[in-house]
Parts: structure tokens; C-alpha cells; sequence
């Protein structure tokens, strides 16, 4: 008797196992809501710089714009795993340059320490190669925002490129990256 009372416990935990799976989980596709699409959702922090990178973009007569590719630059660690939104300037001779990123950091002074990180690491062998040779660099902060836009005279087809990167030296406060 007593041997069977292991068996049976085995039985009954293997029997509640395959149960358990065919359970809620496996409702017929039918009943299952369809997952929502993903919409654009930034916060109020990222949509605050978005606005101010708007205006003096606007001034220059350039748009921003949401990217209908992906686009990551090379990033620090503390970039990496920063939220962040993605924005495009397009230019009418250049439609796959003009990407920047707006990064957002719990306060101000972690938004400075990244974009100290960030600095050291793009001057850094590893971080450089990551670039044209001839990259230029705009790294702004605003707040706890950063903004990181880069872009390469040799690679750039459209003559408006430096007025992008002149439009964004006026948010925020800069930081200069040596080439």
C-alpha cells in the first residue's frame, strides 16, 4: 500500500499538469482580443524637447518628423538602456540622414553623467569606428533630456544637413565631442 500511494500522488501531479495547461491560457483564438498596434507614446519630458527641437528646427525652415525605418546610433552604456524616442529631419536630397534622438534620465544631473559617458565613449577607439571619419557631433541637454543627432559632410547628399545641426545647437545646453 504504501507504494502505492507515490505512484498515485505521481499520477495525479502529472494528470493536474497536462490539465493545466489546456486550461484559461488556451482559450480559442476566437474569444482572444487581438493584441492593440503600437502607437507613438513618449513622455512628457521627451515631448517637451521634441517641442523645443520643433521650433528652432522651424525657424530654419526644417520639419520633424517620426522615422518609418529604425535607427539606433552608437550608444554608452547609460544611452543604451535610456528611454528614448527617435525623430528624423528630412531633407528633400537626403531621406536616409537626419536622424536624432531625444533620451530621457530620472533628473538632470544622471542626464549629465550619461552625456559624460557618452563623450568619453564616442572619443574612444570603439566608440569612434562607429562614425565616419568625418562625423560631426550635436549633443544637447535640456533638462533631463539629452539630444544626440550626428551627421558626415562626406556622407550627407543634401546642402540643408549643417543647417540641422545648426538649428539644434540653440536647445539646451551643448556638449563638444572631438572628432
Amino acid at each position: 500500500m504504501t507504494r502505492r500511494i507515490p505512484a498515485r500522488a505521481a499520477a495525479i501531479a502529472l494528470v493536474a499538469l497536462l490539465l493545466g495547461g489546456c486550461g484559461v491560457g488556451a482559450a480559442p483564438a476566437s474569444v482572444v482580443a487581438p493584441a492593440p498596434s503600437p502607437s507613438p507614446s513618449v513622455s512628457p519630458a521627451i515631448a517637451g524637447t521634441a517641442a523645443r527641437i520643433t521650433a528652432a528646427l522651424g525657424a530654419s525652415g526644417l520639419q520633424l518628423s517620426v522615422p518609418q525605418v529604425a535607427f539606433r546610433p552608437a550608444e554608452s552604456p547609460l544611452l543604451a538602456a535610456a528611454p528614448r524616442a527617435v525623430y528624423q529631419v528630412k531633407l528633400p536630397d537626403d531621406q536616409e540622414h537626419g536622424f536624432l534622438v531625444v533620451y530621457e534620465f530620472p533628473d538632470p544631473p544622471a542626464a549629465t553623467a550619461a552625456a559624460q559617458e557618452q563623450v568619453a565613449y564616442v572619443e574612444s577607439g570603439p566608440g569612434r569606428v562607429q562614425f565616419p571619419t568625418d562625423a560631426q557631433f550635436v549633443f544637447r541637454q535640456l533638462g533631463s533630456t539629452l539630444v544626440f543627432y550626428d551627421w558626415s559632410p562626406s556622407a550627407t547628399t543634401d546642402p540643408r544637413a549643417p543647417d540641422i545641426a545648426a538649428a539644434l545647437a540653440t536647445v539646451g545646453q551643448g556638449f563638444t565631442i572631438q572628432g
